[in-house]
């Protein structure tokens, strides 16, 4: 081989080595510009998520605990499936209310008192009113029987202070501080996720829960248990809310990512919030049908905690309280939020957040100060909640399926008979509620 076919050789070899230290650049600038693209996506989703997981904290509120303990106590497994058909059908509604917030940039609240009349608006603000009060009247018990169960404070003293911190709370609702508000939230929906203890010191048997997901009923006491059990799942202040939390969620003037992908944010939001609010209500009902089945005095909040620690020692009966303090804390100042915004749409007003909180929190004073049995308040409230739902759910189905409102992104006629098929289901209950409610059997 002469010179000449080496230096040919030696200058294919370093093309060679060229091009591949060239595709290895590419290779990595390519890997690089990929995962630059994937933090950039998995950052912006994570500013997305938020909203649903606050409106979620009503899922998991102190009536909760007491229907569905109750349920469990008293019935066993019997009623598994409404709370899993509940907690599915309210997945669909919390995305349709954030869908209406987003699309049209307005809360449910604020249309609602666009359309209306002002007899119009009055009425409809003085029920949802109504169902606010009911709602702080399950939040604050809650937080009160938490508080004697931990420290033994009377109910009343209790539930003072409960307005108190509360109130606390909402001070970091204002746009500025809204971030802040949403983590402490989340914060204290996560120490929720204690409820679940006790199913590890005395798991239950997966074929009976099984079982419980067939549906059926066992007398009209079961019919009312199970109404008592959706008004408590599906959260009325929690529709209303939910279309202005996806809003605030952004300080006014920053920029926000598009329509659609806000949507798609939004989906992964309400999926994983009401997941956690769902596993946490399902494990309460679980635990109260393995642990505390057939158990008298069971009843009362007060009675379920003694009794779990009784059969599940001292530790999960304090994390129960700490959990049930927790979720009363969350809820009734997420709850306080809602009366506020509800008020701002129909009314017009914008009243100070300490006003909102007084409305509401006086009556639930005056029940822990004069009841004998704050639980069996818990479980009315939960039942007129319920009746509450309708008015919500059905604006909500109606302006989703409005083209003048929501334009591209209106609800197809699929989408929309499924909604409505989850719209009759729940007035349907409703309507059962009443008719036993009036005739006494209840």
């Amino acid at each position: 081989m002469n010179s000449t076919d080496d230096a040919n050789d030696m200058d294919g070899m370093g093309g060679m080595v060229n091009a591949g230290a060239t595709d290895g650049v590419e290779c990595w600038e390519t890997a690089r510009a990929n995962h630059d693209f994937s933090s950039r996506h998995g950052h912006a989703l994570a500013g997305m998520l938020g909203p649903a997981f606050v409106a979620a904290v009503a899922y998991v509120d102190p009536g909760n605990v007491a229907a569905n303990i109750t349920s469990g106590a008293r019935y066993g497994y019997l009623l598994v499936w409404v709370l899993v058909l509940a907690n599915c059908m309210s997945v669909l509604i919390q995305y349709q209310s954030a869908k209406l917030g987003i699309v049209t940039g307005k809360s449910l609240p604020e249309i609602l008192g666009e359309r209306l009349g002002d007899g119009g608006r009055f009425m409809f603000f003085m029920q949802a009113e109504v169902i606010a009060i009911a709602t702080d009247l399950a939040e604050v018990i809650g937080g009160a029987i938490a508080l004697k169960l931990l420290f033994g404070l009377p109910l009343f003293i209790g539930g003072c202070i409960i307005g108190i911190i509360s109130t606390v709370l909402l001070i970091f609702q204002k746009s500025a501080t809204h971030h802040i508000f949403e983590k402490l939230i989340i914060a204290l929906l996560l120490v929720t996720f204690g409820f679940i203890a006790g199913l590890f010191i005395d798991p239950p048997n997966p074929a009976q829960v099984l079982q419980g997901l067939v549906p059926h009923f066992k007398g009209t006491e079961t019919v009312l248990m199970a109404t008592s059990m959706l008004g408590a799942t599906v959260m009325p202040h929690a529709i209303y809310l939910h279309s202005t939390l996806v809003n605030d969620h952004y300080v006014p003037g920053e920029p926000k990512p598009s329509v659609k992908t806000l949507l798609h944010g939004s989906k992964i939001d309400v999926f994983w919030a009401l997941l956690l609010a769902g596993s946490v209500n399902l494990a309460l009902l679980i635990l109260a049908a393995n642990s505390l089945h057939g158990m008298t005095g069971t009843d009362t909040i007060e009675g379920a905690q003694q009794a779990i620690q009784h059969v599940l020692g001292p530790v999960i009966g304090t994390i129960f309280s700490v959990g049930l303090l927790a979720s009363s804390l969350s809820s009734t100042s997420v709850g306080t939020y809602a009366g506020a915004e509800i008020m701002h749409g129909l009314l017009r007003i914008k009243a100070p957040m300490w006003a909102c909180r007084v409305v509401t929190l006086v009556p639930a004073l005056v029940v822990l100060w004069f009841a004998k049995n704050p639980t069996e308040a818990l479980i009315i409230g939960q039942v007129v909640l319920s009746i509450g739902i309708p008015f919500a759910i059905i604006p909500l189905m109606k302006y989703t399926h409005d083209c003048s409102l929501m334009g591209d992104y209106v609800d197809g006629p699929v989408k929309f008979a499924i909604n409505m098929v989850v719209v009759s289901l729940i007035v349907a209950l409703n309507v059962i509620l009443v008719i036993l409610t009036l005739s006494g059997r209840s």
